[in-house]
């Protein structure tokens, strides 16, 4: 690349078009299942609004609470801002590329390629803290990006911004901000440290993310230990056994890799660039070293990816025409046969047949959108079944958040009565004064139930298809209807605490 790049011209048309396809068919298919487990718990939250919760900062919730103000439970509706936040980094993406001097086309191969992995096509089909998220660390390395660029420190500001807005998202962001951090002391772009832009840009990320850091005080760090408990189950279950791999399959485009490859080495070799390469890599080695989940990571790929297309265009600019429009022409190829297959795999297209049945057994997620309404038939089912008495004293009790948030959310249409659940944020809710005197508890298997609380009899084993296969289905199909815990409410109450 240009050791001093000029803005390329702009592609802006050309990149509305991938993004207004791509929202396209999200908006169009996202009503097609229902609500995933995590979602169903973000709806939750966002009815108890606060500064914090148990397993994520307060940023998603609230999204989700003004979503709900505009679009009540209509999917597509709710799902609409996590459209946007990939439509953004489409954008982004494009804008980096341009930022170091890619033309018109270049700009239009990064945004397809970026916005095509099956990280961001997912990303788009469900609202998740992941969403905003991957959108705040892409706009983080576009500001750095468009501050190495051109010199300009008023660039740290916006750093600012993002990283203020990622730690109010999700506590992943440590890691950028580490990353940020050693970019800035092993390349020359220590020169900042002495610049009133660069710490103006850490006294908007404080401000930014001091809220949530007062209620993690107020609340005895709560966020911390989730997060530890929640690390160890995933070491346990080998989450992070795939890492490496996870970085082709997921975080990009796989027909990209000669993209990344370059872009990364371009970054390294130039000086005034290196910053951008120290930020990409400083979180993947320590992703690795943590033995975290390999799509943590997706988020520094597309700058590489646009950084790489410039410097493949500057490189292809020297070659003779034949061979440029061959590479070109391959290049494209791949490209769109992984994005087409990715988005297959990702995007609910059908809702019956042999494209349905290929997606259900590649995508796990899309199996956890099944299912919920059928709970909660069943359990206004038994309900309508009990004496009155019971029924006034009657709660509903849930192993995992998924199932509290189904009732929480879908129960109010069947008259449900409150969900109780140990689970994260349900947890700090606490229970009702008084407390109910009958139970049904979902999510235990009768041995736990049994033990928990007293006259535990199965009350029904909910109707799901046979070959629905997700967690619901093979491992919490039972429900059973209990009396009082066996301990005093407080006491169970303070032992029945979970992570998840």
């Amino acid at each position: 690349m240009d050791s001093e790049p000029k803005p390329g011209p702009s592609a802006i048309w050309g990149v509305t078009a991938i993004a207004a396809a791509i929202a396209l068919l999200h908006c169009l298919t996202n009503g097609r299942y229902g609500f995933h487990r995590d979602e169903l718990q973000f709806l939750a939250d966002a009815r108890h609004l606060d500064w914090g919760f148990v397993a994520y900062p307060p940023l998603t919730p609230l999204v989700e609470r003004i979503s709900l103000a505009l679009f009540g439970l209509w999917m597509p509706g709710l799902r609409l801002a996590s459209v946007l936040a990939q439509c953004a980094v489409i954008f982004l993406t494009a804008g980096i590329a341009r930022a170091l001097g890619g033309s018109r086309l270049t700009q239009i191969f990064a945004a397809f390629a970026a916005g095509t992995a099956l990280l961001p096509l997912f990303e788009g089909t469900e609202f998740q803290y992941t969403t905003f998220d991957y959108l705040w660390w892409v706009l983080t390395f576009y500001a750095l990006t468009r501050l190495a660029a051109s010199g300009d420190g008023r660039w740290w500001l916006l750093v600012g911004v993002a990283l203020g807005l990622g730690c109010e998202t999700k506590y992943a962001v440590a890691f950028l901000v580490a990353a940020v951090v050693a970019a800035v002391l092993l390349t020359p772009a220590r020169k900042w440290l002495v610049s009133r832009w660069f710490w103006a840009g850490v006294a908007v990320a404080t401000i930014i993310a001091l809220p949530n850091l007062l209620w993690l005080i107020r609340h005895d760090f709560i966020s911390y230990h989730f997060l530890q408990s929640i690390h160890a189950r995933d070491v346990r279950n080998g989450r992070g056994a795939g890492f490496w791999l996870d970085q082709l399959k997921v975080c990009f485009n796989p027909g990209a890799v000669p993209l990344v490859l370059a872009g990364l080495i371009v970054l390294f070799r130039m000086p005034r660039f290196r910053i951008l390469a120290f930020a990409a890599t400083v979180p993947i080695l320590l992703l690795a070293l943590a033995h975290g989940r390999g799509y943590y990571t997706a988020a520094v790929y597309p700058m590489l990816i646009a950084a790489g297309a410039v410097a493949w265009s500057h490189w292809l600019a020297t070659r003779t025409r034949w061979l440029s429009r061959t590479l070109v022409g391959i290049a494209s190829v791949l490209v769109a046969a992984c994005a087409a297959l990715g988005t297959a795999v990702i995007v609910p297209l059908a809702t019956s047949g042999p494209l349905q049945s290929f997606a259900l057994s590649q995508n796990g997620d899309l199996r956890e959108e099944l299912g919920w309404q059928t709970l909660v038939d069943t359990l206004s089912q038994i309900r309508s079944t009990l004496p009155a008495a019971d029924q006034q004293h009657l709660a509903i009790l849930t192993g995992n958040y998924g199932e509290a948030g189904a009732v929480e959310i879908l129960g109010p249409a069947s008259h449900l009565p409150p969900v109780l659940s140990g689970t994260n944020s349900f947890w700090l809710r606490g229970y009702p004064t008084p407390p109910p005197t009958r139970l049904l508890v979902v999510g235990l298997d009768a041995d736990e139930a049994s033990s928990l609380f007293n006259s535990c009899q199965l009350a029904a084993t909910v109707p799901y298809p046979p070959n629905l296969n997700n967690e619901e289905s093979r491992y919490h199909p039972d429900i059973f209807l209990c009396g009082t815990p066996r301990l005093p409410w407080p006491d169970f109450w303070r032992s029945f605490q979970r992570f998840g």
